[in-house]
């Protein structure tokens, strides 16, 4: 049999020996051996620094993620070869389509945020330019940059898809190389995964290493520069969180570990109701889906006393229905764990959870299987228990597969309470339609978790469901689920930046992050701007226009052509009333717009488009008789790779005669790239 290979420093490495034997999840058979003997992890490391960075960091932002989409589109096109493999994991159809599809949605989300919220640029600004000066000569702006190592990614079994790439999306929109190392049992399909990567030939090398096998001595050579990612037990992560080179160089550890998650029925959700239904629902999918091995599934749910009878009647009504057997047989819903070893570990674990409670549905030792040897296959029954809450084994406990527990509370603070026990979480549920129990709940255990779903009618058709993370959004949770954060969108991009605070006057700031900064300087030229392709525009090109004195006959128009009466602009003694005003002042869109004509190049040319406003403030008030002027400068240019024009940024400042500002806006322009 084969021994799964490495693709390490640019090359496959196939590892001397025979190996550790991988196994059918559901059959036995032996699918694959697997070793890392005679990688050199240090020259990993090296060559992810030294190749694949700089070839990363050479890309935008939105280069790099063009790429991601060009990788998601390519992956998809062998969805079935990855689906017959990961149903040797013991996955379902179902649950295959939910680690593979869900990585490749990781892909394309990432794609796509990167493009809308990312600069077409190598460096990432954040938030506004800092004052530091009253004569504005000294001024600071954050920026983020990638760090100038490698992201050593650990992964569990349990989605050997999905994990890899949602902690490789981010990683590469960063900037930052990654370095893929997945458990064993399941690493023949990321193996598998990483060979029609490779094979694309779409990133550019370097950028993703993978190790199949043990880790060796990895981390004793991990720098400042690098991040490593973890996702498995609460006990492993205790200790690569400790390890010495780790403390040492203060390496950003970012670990998603046991998570003792709970799912809680609003005492209002009585039998009867939509919201029983879809507790029941989610809590026997939660249970079944990926034969429970999620680190998202529900581990405690939580009912008013007076349900409890109800729920466990309902849920086990449901799971009778479950068909456990072959993944691959038609009819199965529910396959096997993932390895023989695994289903041993919850096994273990349920005789701890059966001292403090018993069991409401399924035998733990016992199941009746389709088209599979129960006993060569890691196969095991649903089980559901019913427990003390005051006992302190249902929150301490975790059987990572197709087990649950329920337990019985009285008020809302209570179950608040026993919800925190579990010692952090990576994800809970509510459901219920009453409101006010709902925003007791999420506020009173929102600190103790990472997510939060409130399911209800509402949005129960659209819902994704407690167990899905979504690339939009933080996975992640404190405490006992490991203290970091995945994805979470942009946020998951920004933790393999660094973020540096640059000061200095206006005109370094603009050169240092290619946007133009008040008091940097402008340039005032006889063509105007707006005749100047994305080609020709440089940051701080400016045209100054005006002045143009506002009349009562203007406001008088603009009141009833706009139907905009309100009465400062109508109504003289009201007007006078008002501190703000002392008298009859312009609509602020009044000036906005006689801004727009005064600096405005009407005949065609590279300007396609307006396409909107942002930061608008009004900042003092225009009087009848005032003149403005505008001062318009190019702020930020951003080309669209895949398109003929792109976005350029300009800065308006309207002034009265005094030259104080009366608003501040930013405008947005579509540019062609050439002159048309």
């Amino acid at each position: 049999m084969a021994v799964l290979r490495s693709y390490v420093s640019g090359e496959w490495h196939t590892a001397t020996g025979e190996g550790v034997p991988l196994h059918d999840a559901a059959t036995g058979e032996e699918v694959a051996r697997i070793s890392s003997a005679g990688v050199d992890f240090a020259g990993a490391l090296e060559y992810g620094r030294r190749v694949g960075g700089p070839a990363l960091r050479e890309l935008t932002f939105h280069q790099r993620a063009a790429l991601l989409k060009a990788l998601a589109s390519h992956l998809r096109e062998h969805r079935e070869e990855l689906y017959a493999l990961s149903a040797r994991t013991g996955a379902t159809l179902g649950d295959s389509k939910f680690d593979i599809d869900g990585g490749i949605g990781v892909l394309f989300s990432y794609g796509s945020k990167g493009k809308r919220e990312l600069p077409n640029d190598t460096v990432y600004v954040e938030g506004a330019v800092e004052p530091l000066s009253k004569g504005g000569t000294f001024v600071a702006q954050h920026i983020a940059t990638p760090l100038r190592g490698v992201a050593v990614q650990i992964n569990a079994f349990n989605f050997p898809v999905w994990g890899p790439l949602e902690k490789f999306a981010p990683a590469f929109l960063a900037g930052v190389p990654s370095l893929v190392k997945p458990a064993s049992s399941t690493a023949y399909l990321t193996a598998r995964l990483v060979e029609l990567i490779i094979g694309s030939g779409i990133l550019p090398e370097g950028s993703l290493q993978f190790v199949a096998g043990s880790v060796g001595d990895l981390l004793d050579h991990v720098t400042a520069q690098d991040l490593v990612s973890f996702t498995g037990s609460a006990s492993t992560a205790q200790k690569l969180r400790a390890h010495p080179a780790i403390v040492r160089n203060s390496v950003r550890f970012n670990a998603e570990a046991d998570s003792l998650n709970c799912s809680i029925l609003g005492p209002d959700a009585v039998q009867g109701t939509t919201e029983f239904d879809l507790f029941v629902k989610q809590l026997t999918s939660e249970m079944t889906v990926k034969a429970g091995q999620k680190c998202t599934a529900i581990r405690r749910a939580f009912v008013s006393a007076s349900l409890l009878d109800d729920v466990a009647a309902a849920a086990s009504a449901r799971l009778a229905k479950v068909t456990v057997g072959n993944p691959t047989a038609e009819g199965v819903r529910m396959g096997a764990l993932a390895s023989l070893e695994q289903r041993e570990e919850v096994r273990r674990s349920l005789k701890a959870l059966l001292d403090a409670g018993s069991v409401v549905f399924g035998d733990p030792e016992h199941v009746e299987v389709v088209d599979a040897d129960a006993e060569r296959g890691a196969f095991l029954s649903p089980v559901l228990l019913k427990a003390d809450p005051e006992r302190s084994e249902p929150h301490e406990v975790e059987a990572f597969g197709p087990v649950s527990t329920l337990m019985p509370y009285t008020s809302t603070e209570q179950v608040v309470e026993f919800a925190a026990r579990g010692g952090g979480s990576l994800a809970g549920s509510v459901v219920s339609a009453d409101k006010e129990f709902v925003r007791e709940v999420v506020l009173g255990v929102a600190p103790f978790h990472g997510r939060l779903l409130v399911l209800d009618a509402d949005d129960a058709k659209e819902s994704t469901g407690h167990g899905s993370p979504m690339p939009q959004l933080v996975h992640g949770g404190p405490g006992r689920a490991g203290g970091g954060e995945e994805m979470g969108g942009i946020r998951g991009v920004l933790h393999h930046m660094q973020r540096t605070a640059v000061q200095g006057s206006p005109a370094v700031l603009s050169a240092v992050t290619g946007r133009w900064v008040t008091g940097a300087p402008r340039t005032e030229g006889d063509v105007h701007p707006f005749r100047k392709s994305l080609a020709e525009l440089k940051i701080g090109d400016s045209v100054v226009a005006g002045p143009r004195t506002v009349s009562q006959e203007d406001v008088d128009h603009f009141a009833e052509f706009t139907g905009d009466t309100f009465y400062a602009h109508t109504d003289p003694e009201a007007a006078a009333a008002n501190p703000l005003f002392g008298g009859i002042v312009a609509h602020g869109y009044l000036v906005v717009s006689f801004a727009a004509g005064l600096f405005v190049s009407p005949e065609p040319g590279p300007v396609l488009a307006n396409y909107g406003l942002e930061n608008l403030r009004f900042l003092t008030p225009v009087k009848v008789g005032d003149s403005l002027t505008v001062t318009l400068t190019a702020k930020q240019i951003t080309p669209r790779i895949d398109q003929e024009y792109g976005e350029v940024r300009w800065d308006a400042d309207v002034t009265n005669a005094d030259g104080e500002s009366v608003a501040k806006y930013d405008v947005l322009t579509l540019v062609s790239k050439e002159q048309p």
